[in-house]
């Protein structure tokens, strides 16, 4: 069967497709036939060799596919199941520790850019019913990182403001995720076009980042001098004093993404002043995919999907995230 595999230290010129033997399920495990993944930037991390990985690692954290062999002891799943793997296999509910975050399919172990795995069945939950294979791939990191911001580290309510940066794969699901719970919604881009398409999905304020340079403020003024109760942080340090001038008091920045640098300057006292909260998160726990499943099944929430690749075109797909062009999520269909 085919797979790509990674040649250390990493490039994207150092994926390569190879030929590997399947491996049939031992105790507890489950062979699962893989239809699709999808991209995002801890994908992007590990196979340019920001995120160090194994020599011959294969990549990718998303799967979706179908269960084609079950080992001894496995009752969760039978032949036939469409399943949705693991951000993080460890991890079956309650707060993080870092037992918990071990084990990340495509960094820690190999991971979904291959035809058939074989893993543990506890590395997989059921797939959404409503979704085809490539929008299904597309939840269980950035869907479930968008999620975990919206409704677990926050006490988010119907009128409340949440405002997404940017139109990648995070801030597209939590403005669709945002719409769903009756939050309203402000987006920026630097693209006029990419905001017209987010209110299209139904952002309520637009505003272009690079026309606003103090977007924060005029997010702010939007919501009538309320401030914004939380701001999917996409951006990291060369955005938080913006994200902290449009917040609320008592509001959550969800530090969710670094693309701005991996440390920089942060304006404490006017987060202290607001009483706001800075939380990091990296995706959730399988009790939050379980609810989130069933959240998206409810309300039929489709992901959005800018463009699907085949398999042995995983570098070009990468190049196509590199570019910044994309609008939601970029799928690879197996």
């Amino acid at each position: 069967m085919h797979a790509i595999k990674l040649t250390a230290p990493g490039g994207l010129d150092q994926l390569h497709l190879a030929e590997i033997e399947p491996r049939a399920p031992e105790f507890g495990e489950i062979q699962v036939e893989i239809k699709a993944t999808s991209l995002n930037f801890h994908d992007y991390a590990v196979v340019t060799g920001l995120i160090p990985a194994d020599d011959g690692r294969i990549p990718m954290s998303d799967g979706a596919g179908v269960v084609t062999a079950v080992g001894e002891g496995v009752t969760t799943f039978a032949e036939g199941d469409r399943v949705l793997s693991y951000f993080f296999p460890n991890w079956a509910g309650g707060r993080p520790t870092l037992p918990n975050l071990l084990g990340v399919p495509g960094d820690h172990v190999d991971g979904f850019a291959a035809q058939t795995v074989t893993m543990p069945a506890t590395a997989f939950s059921r797939m959404p019913a409503n979704l085809d294979f490539d929008a299904a791939s597309t939840l269980s990191c950035a869907g479930l990182t968008a999620w975990r911001a919206l409704v677990v580290e926050t006490d988010l309510k119907p009128g409340d403001w949440v405002l997404v940066q940017g139109s990648g794969g995070v801030s597209v699901v939590a403005l669709q995720m945002a719409r769903m719970m009756g939050c309203r919604v402000i987006a920026t881009s630097s693209s006029d076009v990419k905001l017209e398409r987010l209110g299209a999905l139904g952002a309520e304020h637009l505003i272009n980042y690079k026309t606003h340079v103090n977007w924060g403020e005029q997010a702010f003024e939007l919501t009538g001098g309320a401030g914004v109760d939380l701001v999917v942080e996409v951006g990291g340090p060369g955005n938080l004093p913006q994200s902290i001038s449009a917040l609320a008091v008592d509001g959550c920045i969800s530090l969710i993404g670094v693309l701005t640098g991996w440390a920089g300057e942060v304006p404490t006292a006017a987060l202290m002043t607001k009483n706001g909260r800075l939380s990091g998160i990296t995706v959730g726990s399988q009790a939050d995919q379980a609810n989130m499943i069933a959240a998206v099944e409810a309300h039929d929430m489709q992901p959005v999907i800018d463009k699907t690749y085949p398999l042995a075109e995983l570098a070009d797909a990468f190049r196509h995230q590199e570019s910044q062009q994309h609008f939601g999520k970029i799928c690879v269909s197996i």
